[in-house]
């Protein structure tokens, strides 16, 4: 699959956003339900390396997939027999950095009962499971506040309202 190419720069009438990295972003589909949000959710991740300062060439697979292939992978390597919104899964190869599955359903279910757009949140997960790649977690409240700071950021810079403000948001 030849990896996903985009416009280096996010615009709109009252900025510019040099998004321009090193990383290729290779895409798959495991499901298709999705619909045709590529573009923003590599942007969403190119975003979050610059603001990461994360400057390595490097290569991160996102995966769109189903609640089912999400299960699966779930039940494999966490031994939770359900679906979840994000995995990330970090790589030991130097030229790659990891992968991200996002579960189509789960998320469609958590925007509508959080009265999110599906575009919104599809976007807060990816950048969370970039984060995950990057070696944040959220064990406790210090690592969770600083990852969700850089989320927090990330999104403001797109666009996107706090996730965490109403407080319905658990990762």
């Amino acid at each position: 699959m030849t990896p996903k190419k985009l416009e280096p720069l996010i615009s709109d009438s009252d900025f510019v956003i040099d998004v321009r990295s090193d990383a290729v972003i290779d895409i798959s589909m495991q499901s298709g339900n999705w619909p045709d949000i590529q573009d923003e959710l590599i942007k969403g991740l190119r975003l979050t390396l610059k603001e990461a300062d994360f400057k390595t060439a490097t290569v991160i697979s996102l995966v769109l997939a189903d609640d089912a292939f999400v299960q699966d992978l779930n039940k494999t390597y966490r031994h939770k027999d359900k679906p979840t919104n994000v995995l990330s899964f970090p790589q030991d190869e130097d030229s790659m950095l990891g992968d991200i599955v996002l579960a189509y359903e789960t998320i469609a279910r958590e925007a509508k009962e959080q009265d999110k757009s599906f575009l919104d949140h599809s976007i807060h997960l990816v950048i969370h499971g970039l984060l995950h790649l990057l070696g944040h977690d959220h064990e406790n409240d210090a690592e969770a506040e600083d990852m969700e700071a850089i989320e927090i950021r990330v999104l403001n810079i797109l666009g996107i309202k706090n996730p965490y403000e109403s407080g319905n948001f658990v990762p």
